[in-house]
């Protein structure tokens, strides 16, 4: 059964904008390791019995190679399947989304970004349509002070629709611990799959960050890191005076950016290039994404650049 929104009664999320979806029909979302699930066979498994080891069928999908059909069967029903075998298997990822107050970030041109928050909203809305589209499965995890909610993979029509109305609803809290949503979120999926961490990682301890991630790993689990940043936190803004008010109780600073410039974006690099490293050591793949880069782009550069 194909994915498709127009096969559901929801009303749509205001963050999937599936018109502009369309340049993307040619790309896949492809896991760049061997990976565990149940059907789709665009995707190899970590699991052995080789080619010749047949297992069940899958409708077939526009698009395919048309030497996967079985035509005795197309002969006997009128419609198009595919053998599948023991090695091909489907994509299965969760997307975790930092849904802490600092993700609320929109900068001094507010009306002109969005938050971080929105930013993902809007990348991860895309993404659901796409893995669905493709025929396999997706999951949503919202993190905040630890795990939210989780909604396991799977690829119905239904199902995606779910993660996107999720994604939508998303009300953010005034605390975070990404490394506890994260270890939560271990404990409960215990099939390897890919895990992409949507989130600012405004993190008190990047240790811990990296011991979970470890966990991922130690899985074989493949692990992809989004550092979302909106460009006012890079660089302050022009001014004489402003008050700088913590996002998750931290408080309230009045002072000239000129008086914390060099130190703020000295340590906001620190912070950035400590993130890179400890994903890079624990083998996960790392991306910083600049909230002033229009979503899709992101998207269509993550996607080209996993395809090879």
């Amino acid at each position: 059964m194909s994915v498709s929104l127009a096969a559901t009664r929801s009303r749509p999320s205001r963050f999937l904008e599936v018109a502009s979806l369309g340049r993307f029909a040619h790309l896949r979302f492809v896991a760049r390791q061997r990976i565990e699930g149940f059907y789709s066979g665009r995707h190899r498994s970590r699991q052995r019995g080789g080619s010749a080891e047949f297992v069940d069928y899958r409708e077939y999908a526009p698009g395919e190679d048309i030497r996967r059909v079985d035509w005795k069967v197309l002969g006997r029903t009128g419609r198009s399947y595919v053998r599948l075998y023991q090695d091909e298997t489907n994509l299965r990822c969760t997307l975790m989304i930092d849904a802490s107050g600092s993700m609320l970030f929109a900068g001094h041109h507010r009306g002109q970004l969005g938050s971080k928050l929105q930013y993902v909203q809007y990348l991860c809305s895309a993404l659901t349509y796409l893995i669905g589209v493709q025929r396999d499965q997706v999951g949503v995890a919202i993190a905040a002070a630890g795990l939210v909610e989780l909604l396991p993979a799977a690829g119905t029509a239904t199902h995606i629709q779910r993660c996107q109305q999720m994604i939508e609803s998303i009300a953010p809290a005034s605390t975070t611990n990404l490394p506890l949503a994260l270890r939560q979120t271990f404990d409960r999926l215990s099939q390897r799959g890919v895990l992409m961490v949507m989130s600012d990682f405004l993190v008190d301890n990047l240790d811990e960050l990296y011991s979970v991630l470890r966990l991922f790993r130690h899985r074989r689990s493949e692990v992809v890191i989004m550092h979302i940043v909106h460009p006012d936190e890079e660089r302050l803004p022009q001014g004489r005076a402003y008050q700088f008010e913590g996002m998750e109780n931290e408080g309230r600073v009045d002072c000239s950016p000129s008086q914390v410039r060099d130190a703020y974006e000295k340590a906001f690099t620190a912070h950035v290039e400590a993130v890179r490293r400890i994903v890079r050591s624990a083998g996960c793949d790392y991306r910083y994404v600049s909230t002033a880069t229009p979503y899709l782009q992101t998207l269509m550069g993550f996607l080209v650049e996993r395809q090879g």
